[in-house]
């Protein structure tokens, strides 16, 4: 059996305040986007992980597909499986791809073996995984806040606009993004702001990550830079970096956008 498990952007972050646990309290909005890795469960006489596609950096083992199922192995003792886990989503990208992985391997673990488990209780084991990680199980969009693993559902939808993902040849690391960032309460919530017209997104929805990382990768900021130059309504830094997402009201093509190596998605 497999599943398409797709990335989302942040539609606006804000750094609240830092938790006596070391996270942060944050809130954004989670917005689902069609660009898919796709996992895969196929019965073994092992349980391992193989990965295709894109490089994952660091030791299989502790990709977070394989925790999600060894968790849900141990409770309900699960025969062995081979995951398979074909990369497509970009890594360190600000995209959730790692979280959406383990979401929906959740997910597929759960209709395979018919394990019966309400969405509630698949947001719990995802919980355990990463912040983001319980998003995927309703993948739906929300307004995110607390540590980004709390959501309230939001009735909201870029369907009749066209959006556009460039990925730089950057991986930017979460302690990295975190390093130099500015933890401050927004005189309005994102929850509110996200219901303005698009057009005044600009002036008044940001990513708090974007003045720590453009500093130190100023080739991230050209991007939106240039985004906005070719015509985009909106232009932000996804997460923590390093994509960079831009919403235009019609079709476009952007030869102009002379960025070397950079990858282009419409999704």
């Amino acid at each position: 059996m497999l599943a398409f498990a797709n990335a989302k952007i942040n539609l606006g972050l804000n750094l609240i305040e830092k938790r006596l646990d070391g996270y942060h309290n944050l809130e954004t909005v989670f917005y689902p986007i069609k660009l898919n890795d796709v996992v895969e469960l196929v019965d073994s006489d092992k349980t391992h992980c193989l990965i295709k596609g894109i490089a994952i950096p660091g030791d299989a083992n502790d990709n977070l597909c394989l925790k999600a199922f060894k968790a849900l192995q141990q409770e309900f003792n699960l025969p062995h499986q081979q995951l398979i886990l074909l990369k497509n989503i970009p890594v360190g990208a600000g995209l959730g791809g790692g979280s959406s992985d383990a979401a929906f391997l959740i997910k597929l673990t759960n209709e395979k073996f018919k394990l019966g488990l309400s969405v509630a209780q698949m947001q719990n084991y995802a919980r355990n995984l990463g912040a983001d990680c319980a998003f995927f199980i309703k993948n739906e969009p929300v307004f995110a806040f607390a540590k980004g693993d709390e959501f309230e559902e939001l009735a909201f939808s870029l369907a009749n606009h066209f959006l556009v993902l460039v990925k730089p040849p950057i991986h930017v690391s979460t302690a990295l993004a975190y390093a130099d960032v500015k933890v401050k309460r927004p005189l309005t919530s994102l929850k509110k702001l996200i219901h303005l017209p698009l057009k005044d997104w600009r002036a008044h929805i940001f990513n708090d990550f974007e003045p720590s990382v453009f500093a130190k990768f100023p080739q991230i900021d050209e991007i939106k830079t240039k985004l906005y130059a070719a015509g985009a309504t909106f232009a932000l830094m996804s997460g923590s970096g390093s994509s960079v997402f831009a919403i235009f009201e019609k079709p476009v093509k952007l030869p102009e956008l002379e960025l070397e190596n950079s990858v282009f998605y419409n999704v």
